[in-house]
């Protein structure tokens, strides 16, 4: 089965600012560049077959840094892996979000739910794993795919039946989870960096 590792993003000036991005395409800022490189260097340590990305900018941007420091071809764009739209509630700052809507639960008008974001990002990880076991015979391959935080939450918390990530726990921008996926099944192996 193919191991995959989710890394999350750089930062962002709006991460920096604390303030919702969803589906706005905000670039990377240097502090976010050094981020995809520390990721790189930790994904260094293991051999890796291919590497996906969201189709914005931060994720896109991030997923090159690690494949240029891997020796990967060009990062595949996996555009059902993008982060979760807020509708009304981009741009806000988290603190004015959890003010108004009470909890990161609430879909504001045009916003998808967690259940949604789930049931895509789960979609696209079959399709990257089929794509995978085509390419790999019997040798499990390792494949990795720059997300957004809403993304690795909705599959923490699918993947650990519900009690991942606990209340407070912050996925820094460039942290790393690993998981076996396959039909139906995705299991969290370990998380590889804070």
């Amino acid at each position: 089965m193919p191991l995959i590792t989710l890394v999350r993003h750089g930062q962002t000036d709006w991460n920096l600012d604390r303030r919702i991005q969803g589906s706005t395409d905000i670039p990377l800022n240097e502090t976010g560049r050094a981020d995809a490189l520390a990721a790189g260097e930790l994904l260094s340590g293991g051999s890796h077959h291919a590497i996906y990305a969201s189709p914005l900018v931060r994720a896109h941007e991030t997923a090159r840094i690690i494949a240029d420091r891997l020796g990967l071809a060009a990062p595949a764009t996996a555009p059902d892996m993008r982060e979760r739209e807020f509708g009304e509630g981009e741009g806000m700052l988290v603190e004015d979000y959890l003010q108004q809507f009470e909890n990161w639960h609430a879909a504001p008008t045009g916003a998808e739910s967690l259940d949604v974001v789930r049931d895509r990002a789960l979609s696209a990880l079959d399709q990257i794993a089929r794509e995978s076991r085509r390419r790999s015979a019997p040798a499990a391959e390792s494949v990795i795919v720059v997300t957004h935080g809403g993304v690795i939450r909705s599959l923490l918390h699918h993947a650990s039946s519900g009690s991942l990530p606990r209340e407070g726990d912050v996925l820094r921008n460039g942290s790393l989870h690993r998981f076996e996926a396959g039909p139906g099944l995705l299991r969290l192996l370990e998380p590889v960096a804070p």
